[in-house]
């Protein structure tokens, strides 16, 4: 349960009363997330999603988080928009932890993957990113390349304990990407913009058959845009047991650029960005995997899924190996 921090009847009463929401009628915690503490709320008014910021958000950095989802759904994207109190403030404190509120998206995550759900997303990914153009603070990727040596080098000698060998692999890997990246000595650059960094399957909510919104934007970042679509490719277009599906890969790019058409240089791209974005989330959940307690009450997330991945696109130079 993605619940680490408890509140208290008294302090959430004490709390809510700053807002125009109605009396409160539930709260629930809501199991599924690893980074924050959310809870479900309803109220005479409706139903809002509380969440209280754990360690690993900046504090700092959380307004520019709250105003981009403002921004975004004021251009017409579907996600949650942060609900300021009476006192015009959309960031508070409770139980000792940032806090805020923002409206609650109908739907549900898809727990299986049909081709139905790819165009669709990759339509929501381009209007993200053509209404991000016009949000100006820019924040740096935290997680970007230049953060990749130094995550493999925190893991130590633990990483060839996951698997033996892994170090050397990675940075065999890390040598096929870091200088051939976008942007990298030589190498000439891409669009850039706001870009989501996270867009997995259990942050996109479909209704039926229809996708109404988009949720989790605390790893969102100014980046390549192009490298938001090499995330989908990795967290969409694989099965449990690591094949690729060239369908819904084609889904999702078809869906993008009947919104924001691609550069000839962002598709020949993909390839180097899909194999950064495999690498990003293998690193980050290598070192959750060794530095999380097997005891925590978050579910450790196995990042030999992405090593898998990231051989996978090592093996392919251009689109045509992938199929599309």
């Amino acid at each position: 349960m993605a619940v680490y921090t408890d509140v208290s009847d008294e302090a959430l009463t004490a709390f809510l009363a700053d807002y125009a929401l109605g009396d409160l009628t539930e709260c629930r915690g809501i199991a599924e997330g690893v980074e924050n503490s959310n809870f479900l709320l309803r109220t005479t008014q409706g139903q809002f999603i509380l969440t209280l910021y754990e360690k690993r958000v900046n504090e700092q950095e959380l307004p520019w988080f709250l105003e981009l989802m403002q921004h975004l759904a004021t251009q017409g994207v579907a996600c949650p928009q942060p609900v300021a109190d009476k006192a015009g403030q959309m960031l508070k404190v409770l139980a000792g932890r940032p806090a805020a509120i923002t409206t609650f998206l109908s739907g549900a995550w898809p727990k299986v993957i049909h081709q139905s759900h790819c165009r669709p997303l990759g339509q929501v990914l381009a209007r993200l990113h053509l209404a991000g153009q016009s949000y100006a603070p820019l924040r740096v990727n935290g997680l970007g390349p230049q953060a990749w040596r130094p995550l493999l080098a925190s893991c130590g000698t633990a990483a060839d304990d996951v698997l033996p060998g892994l170090t050397d692999e990675i940075e065999a890997a890390l040598a096929r990407i870091l200088p051939f990246w976008p942007g990298a000595d030589g190498q000439p650059d891409l669009p850039r913009g706001q870009i989501h960094a996270d867009l997995f399957p259990d942050n996109v909510f479909f209704l039926e058959d229809e996708l109404s919104g988009v949720i989790d934007f605390y790893f969102a970042c100014s980046d390549l845009l192009a490298y938001d679509i090499a995330i989908c490719l990795n967290a969409w277009c694989f099965d449990a047991e690591g094949r690729f599906n060239a369908r819904f890969a084609q889904g999702i790019l078809r869906g993008y650029e009947e919104v924001r058409p691609l550069a000839v240089a962002e598709k020949k791209a993909l390839p180097v960005l899909a194999r950064g974005a495999a690498m990003r989330f293998l690193l980050t959940r290598l070192y959750d995997w060794i530095n999380t307690p097997a005891d925590a009450l978050v579910t450790r997330k196995d990042p030999l899924d992405y090593l898998k991945r990231l051989r996978f696109h090592l093996a392919r130079e251009t689109l045509d190996g992938y199929g599309l």
